[in-house]
């Protein structure tokens, strides 16, 4: 039996990792510090025999024995990692050096859960894994994407020099039951403000757009991303159908009936015009593409929200 370890595991990706190798059989090793992880994501599984949770932050070293390790501790919304720039930072610098030190140790292929905001604010659309960035190195969003670019550059250093198996995943938007309620991000944001009838804040006219892809096929993903040999190179995981900001505001309202009104607000500096992935890489390496349509997935994920919030007003 395969024991694996997920740093961030209580986290909205991480939790839903944890069920699906949990589900394959695998023995599940989560660790996580609870400042954006949530442990409502994982209660399900305490009683499960082949779980286990370590509250730890992975700036500190950590000392286990495992086979794969999934890497993807580190807040990923803007509200979260501006909200302590500096830990943000050490926690994708050095908590990647700790991770890529113990896969060394314990020769365990390890996975870094990098991101679509390495591009920053893209001159190449759509984009491909060989686009290099355009990334503002002292703005606001930079604790996150230069984080992440220096994780990729540890994890490509530890392959080459020590020869530590690694897998790199570019993760572009996604959404699904367990994102946070007030996590910031565009999907939940909307979704929240709908069912509870407040305004849907919209930035800037609306008309930069993101691509969402749903939990479930990002799961899939980074399993056969992790489970690929021989394939060190960073890929695209995301959907590559491009939706404006405004268009989504009109589908949520629309499908939460709700009576709320779209108001508009500045658009915050550095932010995205356009983000789509490239997924040829995937699709041909990895057999993959995301199956779940943007309708299908909101349904599920506002179910999600509006019991959660049912949950909160009792």
């Amino acid at each position: 039996m395969n024991r694996i370890l997920i740093t961030g595991g209580a986290g909205f990706l991480g939790s839903h990792l944890c069920d699906s190798l949990l589900e394959k059989g695998a023995d599940v090793v989560c660790v996580d510090n609870f400042f954006s992880g949530d442990k409502d994501n994982i209660r399900h599984l305490f009683t499960h025999a082949y779980f286990e949770l370590i509250r730890h932050d992975i700036i500190h070293p950590l000392f286990l024995e495992v086979d794969e390790i999934y890497h993807l501790a580190c807040p990923a919304s803007p509200l979260y990692y501006q909200h302590n720039p500096i830990k943000t930072v050490k926690t994708s610098v050095m908590g990647t050096i700790n991770m890529l030190g113990l896969a060394k140790r314990i020769k365990a292929r390890i996975l870094l859960a990098s991101t679509s905001e390495i591009y920053g604010d893209p001159t190449a659309h759509p984009q491909p894994e060989s686009y290099w960035g355009n990334v503002n190195p002292i703005g606001p969003r930079s604790c996150y994407d230069e984080g992440k670019r220096v994780a990729e550059t540890l994890m490509m250093n530890y392959n080459r020099q020590n020869k530590v198996d690694t897998r790199i995943a570019r993760i572009f938007n996604t959404y699904g039951p367990r994102m946070a309620i007030n996590d910031g991000r565009v999907v939940s944001n909307f979704i929240v403000q709908a069912l509870r009838g407040e305004p849907v804040t919209v930035y800037g006219d609306g008309s930069q757009t993101r691509s969402f892809c749903y939990v479930s096929d990002l799961i899939d993903a980074l399993i056969m991303t992790m489970d690929k040999e021989d394939f060190t190179q960073p890929v695209n995981l995301g959907n590559p159908t491009e939706s404006t900001i405004l268009e989504l505001a009109e589908k949520i309202i629309k499908l939460t009936k709700s009576s709320s009104k779209i108001v508009r607000k500045p658009l915050p500096s550095d932010d995205p015009a356009r983000r789509c992935p490239d997924i040829s890489l995937a699709k041909e390496k990895l057999g993959w593409q995301p199956k779940t349509d943007l309708d299908e997935g909101l349904i599920e994920t506002i179910a999600y929200f509006r019991e959660r919030l049912d949950v909160k007003k009792r």
